[in-house]
């Protein structure tokens, strides 16, 4: 096990970053302008170190952090019980008194353990059992805005727990004042724009804009302003070792905040969005940069100098596909012939709505928008043959996005194991670690398989009871002329003569049994001699006959008489076993 130092560290402590996947990269260069030092990726999250005041500005400055933890400990466990006796070895007294309210969040990658709620109970136990051992008293566990959050990270075996330093999610950065429906998560958003590398240099366009949130994050990021300036509250303001007036003088330190001297443009079809989007932009303080407007995409008509647009379009969740396709076509038509000459970023879960744009993307970025997978593709409009274009552009030295492509890193390059296309092995034993793989082919096996697929039958044959329909009814699977079985009847019992009497309709098939019983229990009636007029038609000598000829059949190993619809039913199961078996 190993603890980290208190909060009453003044010096350098370990902290991670979490963030979504794919801004891993972005998230490190923004920790490197803060100035943290020893910087690490890993999957949706940036470790680094730093003191108290990194601590506070990752919180208030990172654009594209979802949360800052500071561990305080770490241990190897296979099971919850496992977890509770680590946990109950810590010195609680160095982070909660009786009088704190803490909670508890789980975060777990591991086959080993299953419910994450789980989880977050027994490190909870383990706190309130630590106080009442020692104190007869425990502090109190509060849901809704507890004194101290705690993080538990499970990753296979490996545990780590952490202090929360930011409480909230850092994507609720205090300015949305509404919503519309699915709107892109603000932590996001910063981080598409950052990697196109606009930071205020050109008007900026959003002909989609929904609530704002692109618009707005586009304005902060142009003026340099923390998204932190409008939060309320961070969790390490409740903290023991709190410093009050360090954290005053990053909050109150605007000297790298600076003038936009172009526009951002927000369209949206819909009027209550642009209501919002407005209603936003106000609580961001941010109106001056900003011009909204209620547009359609197809009357979108760029008559601006140079700009760059970045927008989240439906992704077909609520639309089907071919308004999707309509819409795609008609953003391609309109960055075609009323954007020339500018970039295009665009983000959707969609292949097969990208594929009706029109245009060829110069470069594909994988982002996660929440649980959906993206791509976020990049596209270059100008009038002419592509080839042409980029001669012109060579023999002018390169415009001025191209200089601001050689300038920010290549996304794709530093993260390549995160970009490579389908069939990738190791891609796809990187997701296999990140999340529990459903086989499919395994509860539905009916719906996965195709006609006379034998070996999907054979399998299903053993994983059941096998039923030999054989067995108990015999008589009614065999076919026409089965002399074997017929002759392994001869062996069984004494032949009779159907003739005599009228057994067969009051037995059931093949009942020996039962016919053997009545002939103890009452005499036996010769039913030609008393009922011969009831039994059929006077002078009906071909009816007798008939009966005559089904005793024959019986004989000759047709099936039982009396009955020729059940053995033709029978008879048709038998072609189908045949057919199984071919």
């Amino acid at each position: 096990m190993n603890q980290t130092d208190n909060m009453g560290n003044e010096g350098q402590m370990e902290l991670i970053a979490k963030t979504f996947k794919g801004l891993e990269q972005v998230l490190a260069r923004e920790l490197e302008t803060i100035g943290a030092s020893n910087i690490r990726t890993g999957k949706r999250v940036v470790a680094f170190t730093g003191d108290k005041r990194i601590l506070y500005k990752a919180n208030f400055c990172l654009r594209t952090a979802v949360r800052i933890l500071k561990p305080i400990m770490q241990f190897k466990a296979v099971n919850a019980d496992e977890v509770y006796a680590k946990v109950s070895e810590l010195n609680w007294e160095d982070y909660l008194s009786l009088d704190t309210s803490f909670a508890v969040d789980a975060t777990v990658y591991s086959e080993m353990f299953r419910h994450s709620m789980f989880v977050t109970y027994r490190v909870k136990d383990a706190i309130a059992d630590y106080f009442t051992r020692k104190y007869g008293k425990r502090p109190s566990v509060k849901l809704s805005n507890p004194d101290i959050y705690l993080n538990i990270h499970i990753s296979d075996d490996e545990c780590t727990l952490s202090l929360d330093s930011s409480g909230e999610s850092l994507h609720k950065r205090g300015y949305r004042q509404g919503s519309v429906k699915a709107p892109i998560n603000e932590v996001l958003a910063a981080g598409m724009i950052m990697m196109t590398g606009w930071d205020g240099d050109c008007d900026f366009v959003d002909p989609m804009c929904g609530s704002g949130t692109i618009p707005i994050e586009a304005a902060l990021i142009a003026r340099n302003i923390a998204p932190g300036v409008f939060r309320q509250h961070y969790a390490f303001e409740r903290w023991a070792d709190f410093d009050a007036g360090l954290f005053e003088e990053i909050f109150n330190d605007d000297s790298q905040e600076r003038d936009f001297e172009h526009k951002i443009y927000a369209y949206d079809i819909d009027p209550v969005a642009i209501a919002t989007t407005r209603s936003n932009i106000k609580a961001a303080g941010v109106s001056k940069d900003i011009i909204t407007n209620i547009q359609d995409i197809k009357d979108f008509d760029w008559q601006g100098g140079k700009a760059i647009m970045v927008t989240n379009p439906p992704y077909g969740e609520r639309l089907t596909f071919k308004d999707l396709g309509d819409l795609y076509a008609c953003i391609g038509e309109r960055l075609k012939h009323k954007f020339t000459g500018n970039t295009a970023w665009i983000i959707s879960s969609s292949e097969e709505a990208f594929d009706t744009v029109g245009l060829k993307s110069s470069e594909t970025i994988d982002l996660y928008n929440g649980a959906l997978e993206c791509k976020f593709k990049k596209y270059e409009t100008f009038s002419g043959k592509y080839n042409d274009y980029k001669a012109v552009i060579a023999a002018q030295g390169g415009r001025d996005d191209d200089r601001r492509d050689r300038e920010r890193p290549s996304w794709r390059n530093d993260d390549k194991e995160e970009r490579r296309g389908f069939g990738n092995r190791d891609r796809r034993d990187e997701r296999r670690d990140d999340r529990p793989r459903k086989d499919f082919r395994g509860d539905r096996d009916d719906d996965r398989r195709g006609f006379g697929d034998r070996g999907r039958r054979d399998e299903r044959r053993d994983d059941r009871p096998r039923r030999d329909f054989r067995g108990d009814r015999d008589d009614d699977r065999r076919g026409f002329g089965d002399r074997g079985r017929r002759d392994e009847r001869r062996d069984d019992r004494p032949r009779r003569d159907f003739r005599g009497d009228r057994d067969d309709d009051r037995r059931g098939f093949g009942d020996r049994g039962r016919r053997d019983e009545r002939r103890d229990d009452r005499p036996r009636r010769d039913f030609r001699g008393d009922r011969d007029d009831d039994r059929r038609g006077f002078g009906n000598r071909d009816r007798r006959d008939e009966r005559r000829g089904r005793g024959n059949d019986r004989e000759r190993g047709f099936g039982r008489g009396g009955d020729r619809k059940d053995n033709g039913r029978y008879d048709r199961r038998k072609d189908r076993d045949w057919q199984d078996n071919d």
